[in-house]
């Protein structure tokens, strides 16, 4: 189990890095497929490729999430926006000793297809961030190389 979530948080430090902005004629129509199967009320506002994955971002409830889904159209994670005061107290704890100078800006909950949850804390300073990803336990994974890079809103 902790193997698995491990390797999804490296998945996601390597993806991250590599997203590119995709118009929707260029996303394979099994990827649309996957989302209109698993979220049928929901509009595309944005598509990214991820090294061979898809991410889908929308709303739903006036809530921002993004999906990811492999080429033939098979669901793998969705990231869910939460608040920052919804993570667990370990990670902000853990992010509060470990990443002095750093203000936590942003917070999300990841669930896998298998439904195990992960929690990421973006910490920021100025224009440079990165990610910290927790297990479902509130235990520090990994953290993403830090980035100056403008984030899209």
């Amino acid at each position: 189990m902790k193997s698995t979530i491990a390797t999804i948080a490296l998945c996601l430090g390597f993806t991250i890095a590599n997203a590119q902005d995709l118009k929707e004629a260029e996303v394979p129509e099994k990827v649309k497929a996957g989302f209109a199967s698993k979220y049928p009320n929901s509009k595309v506002e944005e598509w990214e490729k991820e090294g061979d994955e898809y991410e889908a971002e929308f709303h739903l409830n006036k809530v921002e999430y993004s999906a990811v889904f492999t080429a033939d159209g098979t669901f793998k994670e969705l990231e869910q926006e939460i608040k920052t005061s919804e993570l667990p107290k370990t990670v902000t704890d853990y992010c509060t000793k470990t990443f002095v100078g750093y203000k936590l800006s942003e917070a999300a909950k990841i669930m896998d297809a298998n439904e195990n949850v992960m929690f990421e804390a973006e910490m920021s300073k100025g224009k440079e961030h990165f990610d910290a990803i927790f297990d479902s336990q509130g235990s520090f994974l990994k953290k993403s190389t830090p980035s100056s890079k403008e984030e899209k809103d």
